[in-house]
Protein backbone atom coordinates (compact mmCIF):
# COMPACT_ATOMS: atom_id res chain seq x y z
CA UNK A 1 0.00 0.00 0.00
CA UNK A 2 3.21 1.96 0.57
CA UNK A 3 3.29 3.13 -3.39
CA UNK A 4 -0.05 3.53 -3.69
CA UNK A 5 -0.09 6.22 -0.64
CA UNK A 6 2.87 7.81 -2.51
CA UNK A 7 1.16 8.20 -5.79
CA UNK A 8 -1.72 9.79 -3.52
CA UNK A 9 0.07 12.38 -2.63
CA UNK A 10 2.00 12.92 -5.57
CA UNK A 11 -1.48 13.49 -6.95
CA UNK A 12 -2.79 15.50 -4.59
CA UNK A 13 0.23 18.03 -4.73
CA UNK A 14 -0.07 19.19 -8.03
CA UNK A 15 -2.66 21.12 -9.63
CA UNK A 16 -0.69 20.14 -13.46
CA UNK A 17 -2.94 17.32 -15.31
CA UNK A 18 -0.13 16.46 -17.20
CA UNK A 19 2.04 16.09 -13.88
CA UNK A 20 -0.66 13.47 -12.49
CA UNK A 21 -1.58 11.67 -15.94
CA UNK A 22 2.65 11.07 -15.63
CA UNK A 23 2.68 9.96 -12.01
CA UNK A 24 -0.06 7.85 -12.85
CA UNK A 25 1.29 6.01 -15.58
CA UNK A 26 4.80 5.68 -14.21
CA UNK A 27 2.68 3.63 -11.16
CA UNK A 28 1.18 1.65 -13.43
CA UNK A 29 3.90 1.07 -15.30
CA UNK A 30 5.87 -0.52 -12.52
CA UNK A 31 3.00 -1.46 -10.32
CA UNK A 32 2.23 -5.70 -9.82
CA UNK A 33 -0.77 -6.34 -11.31
CA UNK A 34 -2.97 -6.42 -8.64
CA UNK A 35 -1.66 -3.30 -7.09
CA UNK A 36 -2.52 -1.74 -10.09
CA UNK A 37 -6.29 -3.03 -10.94
CA UNK A 38 -6.92 -1.98 -7.32
CA UNK A 39 -5.63 1.13 -8.00
CA UNK A 40 -7.47 1.87 -11.33
CA UNK A 41 -10.71 0.67 -8.85
CA UNK A 42 -10.53 3.36 -6.44
CA UNK A 43 -8.56 6.03 -8.97
CA UNK A 44 -12.04 5.76 -11.08
CA UNK A 45 -14.36 6.45 -8.07
CA UNK A 46 -15.61 2.72 -7.30
CA UNK A 47 -16.04 2.42 -3.71
CA UNK A 48 -16.31 -0.87 -1.18
CA UNK A 49 -19.43 -0.63 0.63
CA UNK A 50 -19.48 0.65 3.56
CA UNK A 51 -16.99 -1.61 6.00
CA UNK A 52 -16.85 0.82 9.54
CA UNK A 53 -19.00 3.61 10.79
CA UNK A 54 -17.53 7.05 11.04
CA UNK A 55 -19.06 7.13 14.61
CA UNK A 56 -16.06 4.29 15.35
CA UNK A 57 -13.74 6.01 13.62
CA UNK A 58 -14.03 8.98 15.83
CA UNK A 59 -14.42 6.59 19.01
CA UNK A 60 -11.44 4.47 18.45
CA UNK A 61 -9.13 7.28 17.26
CA UNK A 62 -10.19 8.88 21.19
CA UNK A 63 -9.39 5.63 22.57
CA UNK A 64 -6.16 5.22 20.90
CA UNK A 65 -5.10 8.96 21.36
CA UNK A 66 -6.56 9.52 24.96
CA UNK A 67 -7.95 12.61 23.70
CA UNK A 68 -11.25 14.02 25.05
CA UNK A 69 -14.47 14.30 22.31
CA UNK A 70 -14.87 17.53 22.62
CA UNK A 71 -10.88 18.12 20.75
CA UNK A 72 -12.13 15.75 18.16
CA UNK A 73 -15.17 18.17 17.43
CA UNK A 74 -12.86 20.58 16.73
CA UNK A 75 -10.64 19.54 14.88
CA UNK A 76 -12.85 17.99 12.74
CA UNK A 77 -14.31 21.99 12.40
CA UNK A 78 -11.30 23.32 11.51
CA UNK A 79 -10.02 20.01 9.04
CA UNK A 80 -13.71 19.55 7.43
CA UNK A 81 -12.49 15.72 6.89
CA UNK A 82 -12.74 12.97 8.86
CA UNK A 83 -10.12 10.22 7.56
CA UNK A 84 -7.90 13.37 7.76
CA UNK A 85 -8.48 14.25 11.33
CA UNK A 86 -8.45 11.12 12.66
CA UNK A 87 -4.93 10.80 10.82
CA UNK A 88 -3.45 14.34 11.73
CA UNK A 89 -4.91 13.25 15.75
CA UNK A 90 -3.25 9.69 15.26
CA UNK A 91 0.10 11.14 14.60
CA UNK A 92 1.18 11.06 18.02
CA UNK A 93 0.81 7.28 18.28
CA UNK A 94 4.47 5.10 18.64
CA UNK A 95 4.95 3.33 15.51
CA UNK A 96 6.35 0.02 15.18
CA UNK A 97 6.44 -0.73 11.17
CA UNK A 98 6.51 -3.74 9.96
CA UNK A 99 7.60 -5.49 6.16
CA UNK A 100 5.08 -2.96 4.01
CA UNK A 101 2.40 -5.08 2.57
CA UNK A 102 0.38 -4.93 -0.99
CA UNK A 103 -2.68 -2.99 -1.33
CA UNK A 104 -4.29 -6.27 -2.49
CA UNK A 105 -2.78 -7.86 0.85
CA UNK A 106 -4.34 -4.73 2.85
CA UNK A 107 -7.71 -5.22 0.45
CA UNK A 108 -8.50 -8.61 0.79
CA UNK A 109 -6.27 -10.44 3.46
CA UNK A 110 -7.22 -7.62 6.16
CA UNK A 111 -9.77 -4.45 5.48
CA UNK A 112 -12.66 -6.60 3.74
CA UNK A 113 -12.31 -8.89 6.48
CA UNK A 114 -13.80 -6.44 9.01
CA UNK A 115 -16.78 -6.92 7.58
CA UNK A 116 -19.01 -9.34 10.00
CA UNK A 117 -16.45 -8.40 12.84
CA UNK A 118 -17.72 -7.74 16.24
CA UNK A 119 -17.05 -3.25 17.23
CA UNK A 120 -14.53 -5.16 19.71
CA UNK A 121 -12.74 -7.14 17.26
CA UNK A 122 -13.12 -4.23 14.16
CA UNK A 123 -11.29 -2.17 17.21
CA UNK A 124 -8.45 -4.25 17.98
CA UNK A 125 -7.41 -5.36 14.40
CA UNK A 126 -7.55 -1.32 12.95
CA UNK A 127 -5.64 0.06 16.52
CA UNK A 128 -3.06 -2.48 15.55
CA UNK A 129 -2.89 -1.07 11.84
CA UNK A 130 -2.42 2.31 12.88
CA UNK A 131 0.58 1.79 14.88
CA UNK A 132 2.54 0.05 11.90
CA UNK A 133 1.66 2.84 9.65
CA UNK A 134 2.95 6.37 8.80
CA UNK A 135 0.84 9.49 8.37
CA UNK A 136 0.40 9.17 4.90
CA UNK A 137 -0.28 5.39 5.43
CA UNK A 138 -3.25 6.05 8.23
CA UNK A 139 -4.70 9.08 5.86
CA UNK A 140 -5.22 6.21 3.05
CA UNK A 141 -6.44 3.11 5.35
CA UNK A 142 -8.72 5.55 6.95
CA UNK A 143 -10.32 6.94 3.62
CA UNK A 144 -10.61 3.28 2.40
CA UNK A 145 -12.49 2.24 5.50
CA UNK A 146 -14.87 5.13 5.80
CA UNK A 147 -15.36 4.74 1.80
CA UNK A 148 -14.50 8.57 1.06
CA UNK A 149 -11.17 7.73 -0.86
CA UNK A 150 -11.32 10.28 -3.34
CA UNK A 151 -8.85 12.34 -5.05
CA UNK A 152 -8.36 15.03 -8.20
CA UNK A 153 -8.33 12.36 -11.38
CA UNK A 154 -11.20 11.89 -13.61
CA UNK A 155 -11.55 8.36 -15.22
CA UNK A 156 -10.69 9.98 -18.81
CA UNK A 157 -7.39 11.01 -16.89
CA UNK A 158 -6.78 7.18 -15.26
CA UNK A 159 -7.23 6.42 -18.88
CA UNK A 160 -5.28 8.55 -20.57
CA UNK A 161 -2.45 6.97 -17.89
CA UNK A 162 -2.69 3.30 -18.44
CA UNK A 163 -2.68 4.36 -22.56
CA UNK A 164 0.70 5.80 -21.66
CA UNK A 165 1.70 2.76 -19.68
CA UNK A 166 0.58 0.20 -21.91
CA UNK A 167 0.87 2.00 -25.23
CA UNK A 168 -2.33 1.95 -26.16
CA UNK A 169 -4.67 3.85 -27.95
CA UNK A 170 -7.27 5.67 -24.91
CA UNK A 171 -10.27 4.74 -26.88
CA UNK A 172 -9.08 1.00 -26.24
CA UNK A 173 -8.68 1.30 -22.88
CA UNK A 174 -12.12 3.23 -22.29
CA UNK A 175 -13.66 0.62 -23.66
CA UNK A 176 -12.11 -1.93 -21.16
CA UNK A 177 -12.64 -0.23 -18.25
CA UNK A 178 -16.32 0.21 -18.97
CA UNK A 179 -18.49 -1.73 -16.97
CA UNK A 180 -18.72 -3.96 -14.56
CA UNK A 181 -15.71 -5.82 -13.37
CA UNK A 182 -13.26 -7.13 -10.71
CA UNK A 183 -9.73 -5.58 -9.51
CA UNK A 184 -7.46 -8.45 -10.26
CA UNK A 185 -4.36 -9.19 -11.69
CA UNK A 186 -5.83 -11.03 -14.75
CA UNK A 187 -8.00 -7.98 -15.25
CA UNK A 188 -5.77 -5.57 -15.44
CA UNK A 189 -3.32 -8.16 -17.54
CA UNK A 190 -6.77 -7.88 -20.16
CA UNK A 191 -6.86 -4.26 -20.24
CA UNK A 192 -2.71 -3.84 -21.00
CA UNK A 193 -3.68 -6.72 -23.60
CA UNK A 194 -2.52 -5.20 -27.33
CA UNK A 195 -4.89 -7.99 -28.53
CA UNK A 196 -8.15 -8.01 -29.09
CA UNK A 197 -9.33 -9.83 -25.84
CA UNK A 198 -13.01 -8.29 -25.59
CA UNK A 199 -15.08 -11.32 -24.78
CA UNK A 200 -17.36 -9.55 -22.18
CA UNK A 201 -20.67 -8.95 -24.09
CA UNK A 202 -22.36 -6.73 -21.39
CA UNK A 203 -20.21 -4.14 -21.61
CA UNK A 204 -21.27 -0.17 -22.49
CA UNK A 205 -19.06 1.28 -24.81
CA UNK A 206 -17.98 4.88 -23.53
CA UNK A 207 -20.30 7.59 -23.35
CA UNK A 208 -20.00 10.52 -26.53
CA UNK A 209 -21.03 13.79 -24.50
CA UNK A 210 -21.87 17.11 -25.93
CA UNK A 211 -20.51 20.12 -24.80
CA UNK A 212 -22.59 23.33 -24.04
CA UNK A 213 -23.11 25.48 -26.54
CA UNK A 214 -22.23 29.07 -24.62
CA UNK A 215 -22.05 31.33 -27.80
CA UNK A 216 -24.04 32.39 -31.07
CA UNK A 217 -26.36 29.80 -32.56
CA UNK A 218 -25.74 31.32 -36.02
CA UNK A 219 -21.82 31.00 -35.98
CA UNK A 220 -22.59 26.88 -36.55
CA UNK A 221 -23.14 28.12 -40.35
CA UNK A 222 -26.15 26.48 -41.84
CA UNK A 223 -28.45 24.34 -40.24
CA UNK A 224 -28.58 22.46 -42.56
CA UNK A 225 -25.65 20.38 -41.72
CA UNK A 226 -26.60 19.58 -38.42
CA UNK A 227 -29.22 17.16 -36.78
CA UNK A 228 -31.38 18.54 -34.37
CA UNK A 229 -33.08 16.72 -31.64
CA UNK A 230 -34.72 18.10 -28.01
CA UNK A 231 -32.59 17.32 -24.96
CA UNK A 232 -34.51 14.86 -22.89
CA UNK A 233 -34.57 15.06 -19.16
CA UNK A 234 -33.74 11.48 -18.20
CA UNK A 235 -31.41 8.87 -17.71
CA UNK A 236 -28.59 8.53 -20.44
CA UNK A 237 -28.00 4.45 -21.21
CA UNK A 238 -26.96 2.22 -23.69
CA UNK A 239 -28.82 -0.70 -23.85
CA UNK A 240 -27.51 -3.61 -25.36
CA UNK A 241 -28.74 -7.12 -27.03
CA UNK A 242 -25.75 -9.44 -27.24
CA UNK A 243 -25.58 -12.97 -26.75
CA UNK A 244 -29.59 -13.67 -26.80
CA UNK A 245 -29.09 -11.17 -23.10
CA UNK A 246 -29.94 -7.44 -22.41
CA UNK A 247 -28.17 -5.47 -20.49
CA UNK A 248 -29.25 -1.75 -19.85
CA UNK A 249 -26.18 0.95 -18.35
CA UNK A 250 -26.61 4.18 -17.45
CA UNK A 251 -24.01 6.98 -17.36
CA UNK A 252 -22.59 6.42 -14.41
CA UNK A 253 -21.86 2.56 -15.24
CA UNK A 254 -24.64 1.36 -13.18
CA UNK A 255 -26.68 -1.79 -14.38
CA UNK A 256 -30.08 -0.81 -14.23
CA UNK A 257 -31.83 -3.57 -16.89
CA UNK A 258 -33.80 -4.88 -13.26
CA UNK A 259 -35.22 -1.33 -12.47
CA UNK A 260 -36.84 -1.32 -16.21
CA UNK A 261 -38.31 -4.75 -17.13
CA UNK A 262 -40.42 -3.21 -19.68
CA UNK A 263 -37.10 -1.77 -21.38
CA UNK A 264 -35.71 -5.05 -21.27
CA UNK A 265 -38.47 -6.55 -22.18
CA UNK A 266 -38.81 -4.86 -25.42
CA UNK A 267 -34.81 -5.07 -26.02
CA UNK A 268 -35.63 -8.66 -26.79
CA UNK A 269 -36.90 -8.23 -29.85
CA UNK A 270 -33.81 -6.01 -31.39
CA UNK A 271 -31.29 -8.12 -33.43
CA UNK A 272 -28.62 -9.56 -31.70
CA UNK A 273 -25.71 -7.72 -31.75
CA UNK A 274 -26.99 -4.25 -31.42
CA UNK A 275 -26.08 -1.36 -28.89
CA UNK A 276 -28.93 1.46 -29.13
CA UNK A 277 -27.32 5.03 -27.08
CA UNK A 278 -30.50 6.86 -25.51
CA UNK A 279 -32.51 8.18 -22.50
CA UNK A 280 -34.88 6.69 -19.82
CA UNK A 281 -37.66 8.88 -19.53
CA UNK A 282 -40.75 8.51 -17.36
CA UNK A 283 -43.10 8.86 -20.04
CA UNK A 284 -47.38 9.56 -20.13
CA UNK A 285 -49.81 9.64 -22.42
CA UNK A 286 -47.38 11.05 -25.40
CA UNK A 287 -44.84 13.35 -23.51
CA UNK A 288 -42.21 12.85 -21.06
CA UNK A 289 -43.10 13.52 -17.27
CA UNK A 290 -40.71 15.50 -14.65
CA UNK A 291 -37.36 13.93 -13.56
CA UNK A 292 -39.03 13.90 -10.59
CA UNK A 293 -41.28 11.48 -11.42
CA UNK A 294 -38.34 9.10 -12.72
CA UNK A 295 -36.58 9.99 -9.13
CA UNK A 296 -39.73 7.64 -7.26
CA UNK A 297 -39.27 4.79 -9.71
CA UNK A 298 -35.46 5.12 -9.15
CA UNK A 299 -36.70 5.30 -4.73
CA UNK A 300 -38.63 2.15 -5.10
CA UNK A 301 -36.83 -0.94 -6.25
CA UNK A 302 -38.63 -3.47 -4.05
CA UNK A 303 -41.78 -2.47 -5.82
CA UNK A 304 -40.80 -2.29 -9.29
CA UNK A 305 -43.92 -4.33 -11.01
CA UNK A 306 -46.43 -1.19 -8.69
CA UNK A 307 -44.08 1.54 -10.12
CA UNK A 308 -43.81 0.40 -13.57
CA UNK A 309 -47.48 1.18 -13.52
CA UNK A 310 -47.69 4.43 -11.85
CA UNK A 311 -44.78 5.58 -13.41
CA UNK A 312 -44.46 4.02 -17.15
CA UNK A 313 -40.86 4.63 -19.00
CA UNK A 314 -39.80 4.80 -22.38
CA UNK A 315 -36.27 4.32 -24.06
CA UNK A 316 -35.79 7.58 -26.23
CA UNK A 317 -33.08 5.88 -28.69
CA UNK A 318 -31.02 8.64 -30.44
CA UNK A 319 -28.26 6.67 -31.48
CA UNK A 320 -26.82 3.60 -32.86
CA UNK A 321 -23.50 1.95 -31.94
CA UNK A 322 -23.18 -1.86 -32.92
CA UNK A 323 -25.40 -3.38 -35.33
CA UNK A 324 -25.12 -6.98 -36.20
CA UNK A 325 -22.53 -7.34 -33.99
CA UNK A 326 -20.43 -5.35 -35.46
CA UNK A 327 -19.33 -1.72 -33.87
CA UNK A 328 -20.49 1.37 -36.16
CA UNK A 329 -18.70 4.42 -34.07
CA UNK A 330 -17.23 5.33 -36.99
CA UNK A 331 -19.72 5.82 -39.87
CA UNK A 332 -20.89 9.37 -39.70
CA UNK A 333 -23.64 10.44 -37.75
CA UNK A 334 -26.47 10.59 -40.58
CA UNK A 335 -25.59 6.76 -41.81
CA UNK A 336 -25.90 5.42 -37.88
CA UNK A 337 -29.63 7.66 -38.09
CA UNK A 338 -30.50 5.18 -40.85
CA UNK A 339 -29.66 2.21 -39.30
CA UNK A 340 -30.93 3.08 -35.81
CA UNK A 341 -34.50 3.46 -37.90
CA UNK A 342 -34.42 0.60 -39.52
CA UNK A 343 -33.97 -1.50 -36.25
CA UNK A 344 -36.60 0.22 -34.15
CA UNK A 345 -38.80 1.69 -36.41
CA UNK A 346 -41.70 4.20 -36.28
CA UNK A 347 -43.71 3.33 -33.67
CA UNK A 348 -44.62 4.45 -30.46
CA UNK A 349 -43.62 0.98 -27.86
CA UNK A 350 -41.27 1.70 -25.15
CA UNK A 351 -38.44 1.56 -27.64
CA UNK A 352 -38.75 4.85 -29.36
CA UNK A 353 -36.45 7.12 -32.02
CA UNK A 354 -35.74 10.55 -31.18
CA UNK A 355 -37.81 12.63 -33.46
CA UNK A 356 -35.32 14.94 -35.31
CA UNK A 357 -36.30 18.58 -35.46
CA UNK A 358 -36.35 20.10 -39.23
CA UNK A 359 -33.68 22.29 -39.53
CA UNK A 360 -35.31 25.38 -41.04
CA UNK A 361 -33.54 28.10 -39.91
CA UNK A 362 -31.39 29.33 -36.37
CA UNK A 363 -34.33 31.80 -35.77
CA UNK A 364 -36.74 28.92 -36.11
CA UNK A 365 -34.90 26.56 -33.90
CA UNK A 366 -34.73 29.41 -31.45
CA UNK A 367 -38.16 29.69 -31.00
CA UNK A 368 -38.57 26.15 -30.83
CA UNK A 369 -36.23 26.01 -28.05
CA UNK A 370 -38.05 28.42 -26.06
CA UNK A 371 -40.88 26.11 -25.97
CA UNK A 372 -39.23 23.44 -24.26
CA UNK A 373 -40.03 23.61 -20.70
CA UNK A 374 -44.28 23.28 -21.79
CA UNK A 375 -43.00 20.67 -23.12
CA UNK A 376 -41.29 18.63 -20.66
CA UNK A 377 -37.83 18.75 -22.59
CA UNK A 378 -34.14 20.87 -21.30
CA UNK A 379 -33.56 22.84 -24.82
CA UNK A 380 -32.10 21.41 -27.81
CA UNK A 381 -29.40 18.79 -29.02
CA UNK A 382 -27.21 19.67 -32.14
CA UNK A 383 -25.31 17.35 -33.98
CA UNK A 384 -23.29 17.58 -36.85
CA UNK A 385 -24.30 14.92 -39.38
CA UNK A 386 -21.07 14.02 -40.05
CA UNK A 387 -19.84 13.41 -36.88
CA UNK A 388 -18.37 10.07 -35.20
CA UNK A 389 -19.25 8.75 -32.51
CA UNK A 390 -16.41 9.38 -29.98
CA UNK A 391 -15.15 9.27 -26.64
CA UNK A 392 -16.21 11.55 -24.02
CA UNK A 393 -16.71 15.16 -24.91
CA UNK A 394 -15.14 16.73 -28.00
CA UNK A 395 -15.91 20.59 -28.76
CA UNK A 396 -17.33 20.95 -32.65
CA UNK A 397 -19.36 17.98 -32.55
CA UNK A 398 -22.04 17.97 -30.90
CA UNK A 399 -23.43 20.82 -28.83
CA UNK A 400 -26.37 20.70 -25.88
CA UNK A 401 -28.69 24.52 -26.11
CA UNK A 402 -30.70 24.12 -23.02
CA UNK A 403 -32.81 26.66 -22.29
CA UNK A 404 -32.10 29.43 -19.35
CA UNK A 405 -32.72 28.13 -15.49
CA UNK A 406 -35.40 28.64 -13.75
CA UNK A 407 -34.45 31.75 -10.93
CA UNK A 408 -35.56 33.14 -7.99
CA UNK A 409 -34.34 35.60 -5.23
CA UNK A 410 -33.76 34.15 -1.80
CA UNK A 411 -32.44 35.56 1.12
CA UNK A 412 -29.53 33.55 3.21
CA UNK A 413 -30.94 32.31 6.18
CA UNK A 414 -28.38 29.62 7.51
CA UNK A 415 -24.29 29.55 6.82
CA UNK A 416 -22.19 25.95 7.53
CA UNK A 417 -18.54 25.19 6.66
CA UNK A 418 -17.88 23.42 3.56
CA UNK A 419 -15.78 20.15 3.09
CA UNK A 420 -12.54 19.15 2.54
CA UNK A 421 -10.41 22.43 1.27
CA UNK A 422 -13.00 24.74 2.34
CA UNK A 423 -13.59 22.98 6.06
CA UNK A 424 -12.43 26.53 7.59
CA UNK A 425 -14.89 28.94 5.12
CA UNK A 426 -18.78 29.25 5.87
CA UNK A 427 -19.23 28.25 2.62
CA UNK A 428 -22.86 25.75 2.19
CA UNK A 429 -26.05 27.99 2.49
CA UNK A 430 -29.73 27.72 3.16
CA UNK A 431 -32.16 30.30 1.68
CA UNK A 432 -35.69 31.22 1.95
CA UNK A 433 -38.59 32.86 0.55
CA UNK A 434 -41.07 34.95 1.91
CA UNK A 435 -44.74 33.33 3.10
CA UNK A 436 -46.94 35.00 5.59
CA UNK A 437 -44.37 37.25 6.68
CA UNK A 438 -41.86 34.04 7.33
CA UNK A 439 -38.79 33.12 5.66
CA UNK A 440 -39.14 29.45 4.60
CA UNK A 441 -36.55 27.45 3.52
CA UNK A 442 -36.36 26.81 -0.11
CA UNK A 443 -32.84 25.34 -1.34
CA UNK A 444 -29.32 24.51 0.07
CA UNK A 445 -26.55 25.56 -2.41
CA UNK A 446 -22.38 26.04 -2.21
CA UNK A 447 -21.72 26.67 -5.61
CA UNK A 448 -21.55 30.06 -7.81
CA UNK A 449 -19.57 32.49 -6.29
CA UNK A 450 -16.24 33.70 -6.69
CA UNK A 451 -13.32 33.04 -4.15
CA UNK A 452 -13.10 36.59 -3.53
CA UNK A 453 -16.60 36.66 -2.76
CA UNK A 454 -16.83 33.47 -0.60
CA UNK A 455 -14.14 35.57 1.38
CA UNK A 456 -16.42 38.58 2.09
CA UNK A 457 -19.57 36.42 2.74
CA UNK A 458 -17.24 34.01 5.18
CA UNK A 459 -16.19 37.66 7.33
CA UNK A 460 -19.88 38.96 6.84
CA UNK A 461 -21.98 35.82 8.08
CA UNK A 462 -19.28 35.35 11.13
CA UNK A 463 -20.17 38.90 12.15
CA UNK A 464 -23.89 38.70 12.00
CA UNK A 465 -25.06 35.29 13.35
CA UNK A 466 -27.31 35.42 15.30
CA UNK A 467 -27.26 31.79 16.49
CA UNK A 468 -25.63 28.28 16.60
CA UNK A 469 -26.70 25.17 16.36
CA UNK A 470 -23.44 23.14 15.85
CA UNK A 471 -21.50 23.88 13.16
CA UNK A 472 -24.94 25.50 11.74
CA UNK A 473 -25.27 29.43 11.83
CA UNK A 474 -28.09 31.33 12.29
CA UNK A 475 -27.77 34.91 10.15
CA UNK A 476 -29.11 38.34 9.72
CA UNK A 477 -31.64 38.07 7.04
CA UNK A 478 -30.57 40.62 4.85
CA UNK A 479 -28.48 39.08 2.48
CA UNK A 480 -30.16 38.71 -0.87
CA UNK A 481 -28.85 36.21 -3.71
CA UNK A 482 -29.86 35.01 -7.17
CA UNK A 483 -30.45 31.40 -7.50
CA UNK A 484 -30.70 29.13 -10.70
CA UNK A 485 -32.19 25.65 -10.61
CA UNK A 486 -33.06 23.18 -13.71
CA UNK A 487 -36.50 21.41 -12.37
CA UNK A 488 -39.02 22.06 -9.82
CA UNK A 489 -41.91 19.38 -8.11
CA UNK A 490 -43.80 19.43 -5.19
CA UNK A 491 -42.29 17.35 -2.07
CA UNK A 492 -43.74 16.59 1.24
CA UNK A 493 -40.51 15.79 2.61
CA UNK A 494 -39.87 20.34 2.50
CA UNK A 495 -41.09 22.09 5.04
CA UNK A 496 -41.57 24.67 1.80
CA UNK A 497 -43.52 21.60 -0.09
CA UNK A 498 -41.03 22.48 -2.56
CA UNK A 499 -38.19 20.77 -4.15
CA UNK A 500 -36.00 21.96 -6.79
CA UNK A 501 -32.93 20.38 -8.52
CA UNK A 502 -29.67 21.40 -9.06
CA UNK A 503 -29.31 24.72 -7.05
CA UNK A 504 -26.81 26.89 -7.21
CA UNK A 505 -26.00 31.15 -7.04
CA UNK A 506 -26.22 33.40 -9.71
CA UNK A 507 -25.67 36.18 -8.49
CA UNK A 508 -24.98 38.03 -5.33
CA UNK A 509 -27.97 40.76 -5.24
CA UNK A 510 -26.69 43.89 -2.81
CA UNK A 511 -28.57 46.13 -5.01
CA UNK A 512 -31.39 44.04 -3.54
CA UNK A 513 -33.74 44.18 0.10
CA UNK A 514 -34.46 41.37 1.90
CA UNK A 515 -38.03 42.46 1.25
CA UNK A 516 -37.64 42.26 -2.83
CA UNK A 517 -37.22 38.47 -2.33
CA UNK A 518 -39.47 35.99 -4.04
CA UNK A 519 -42.33 34.28 -2.13
CA UNK A 520 -43.45 30.46 -1.61
CA UNK A 521 -46.18 31.54 -3.83
CA UNK A 522 -43.90 32.51 -6.66
CA UNK A 523 -42.04 29.53 -6.61
CA UNK A 524 -45.13 27.39 -6.54
CA UNK A 525 -46.31 29.64 -9.72
CA UNK A 526 -42.90 28.00 -11.52
CA UNK A 527 -44.67 24.90 -11.01
CA UNK A 528 -47.26 25.82 -13.52
CA UNK A 529 -45.04 27.36 -16.00
CA UNK A 530 -43.86 24.30 -17.85
CA UNK A 531 -42.02 21.24 -16.31
CA UNK A 532 -42.88 21.37 -12.93
CA UNK A 533 -44.96 18.59 -10.96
Amino acid sequence: MREFARLYDEIDSTTSTNAKVAAMARYFAAAPRADAAWAVFFLTGRRLKRLVPHASIGEWTLGATGFEEWILGECYSVVGDGAETAALMLDQLPTVPETPLSLPTWLEQRILLLRGLDPEEQQRRVSAWWRTLDRLERFILLKLLTVEFRVGVSQTLVVRAIAAAAGLDTAVVAARLMGEWTPTAEWFENVLSTEHTDDDKSRPYPFCLAAPLDGEVSALGDPSGWQIEWKWDGIRAQLIRRADTVHLWSRGEELITHRFPEIAAAATHLPDGTVLDGEVLAFRDGRPLPFSALQQRIGRQKQVAQMSRAVPVVFMTYDILEAEGQDIRRQPLEQRRVLLEQAIGSGEGVLRVSPAIAPTSWVDLSAQRANSRALGVEGLMIKRQTSLYGVGRKRGEWWKWKIDPYSIDAVLIYAQPGSGKRASLLTDYTFGVWSEGTLVPIAKAYSGLSNDEIAEMDRWIRRHTRERFGPVRHVEPVQVFELGFEGIAVSSRHRSGIAVRFPRMLRWRKDKEPEEADTLATVRALLHSGGGQ
